[in-house]
């Protein structure tokens, strides 16, 4: 599918932390490109629909962070979730959600995610347009294995989730370690 495809080159618009800014919102707008999350980095990258939703919040992105040291063992450097939500939506997001390891990146405009041919209508929701589910491994900015979610579509009247899974990347790269051609 994606597999040895370049990621996009995009600016992703961040809100980062910056105690020398005033007032009950320390915080300051910082530009961030697809060279500065993956270039030199094996990472994984998982995608979804929204955050605080009930899969992306209660299984995908929990089982991420809970999995971060098995994921390091494996030679992952960084683990990213991505979502069409602006920056304020996911730096909120992973507040709530306690994240030590995982970091969110804001996909506000959709560019990343539809130049990644991910982008999705689901109005039948009152989302708009937003990413279908998915994950890859990635190695400096190039797809090395794909995970996405079966049934791509506009307004898909269900939420498939198990691809992603962080279970099955695991799997994945246990088998990978192992010697054994994953399938």
């Amino acid at each position: 599918m994606k597999a040895g495809l370049p990621l996009p080159q995009v600016t992703f618009r961040t809100r980062i932390r910056d105690e020398s800014v005033d007032g009950p919102n320390p915080f300051r707008w910082q530009d961030m490109t697809t060279a500065d999350y993956f270039a030199g980095k094996r990472v994984v990258l998982f995608s979804l629909p929204g955050a605080f939703t009930p899969t992306c919040s209660t299984y995908q992105l929990p089982g991420f962070e809970n999995n971060a040291e098995t994921f390091a063992n494996f030679g992952i450097d960084e683990i990213y979730c991505l979502s069409v939500n602006d920056s304020f939506v996911m730096n909120k997001w992973a507040e709530n959600q306690g994240l030590k390891t995982v970091k969110v990146i804001p996909d506000g405009s959709g560019e990343f995610t539809r130049k990644m041919g991910m982008l999705v209508e689901k109005s039948n929701l009152g989302f708009g347009m937003r990413s279908w589910r998915y994950a890859a491994i990635v190695k400096d900015g190039k797809v090395e294995t794909w995970f996405e979610e079966p049934g791509i579509s506009d307004n898909h009247a269900e939420d498939p989730y198990g691809v992603s899974s962080p279970e099955n990347l695991l799997e994945y790269l246990q088998k990978e370690a192992a010697g054994i051609a994953a399938e």
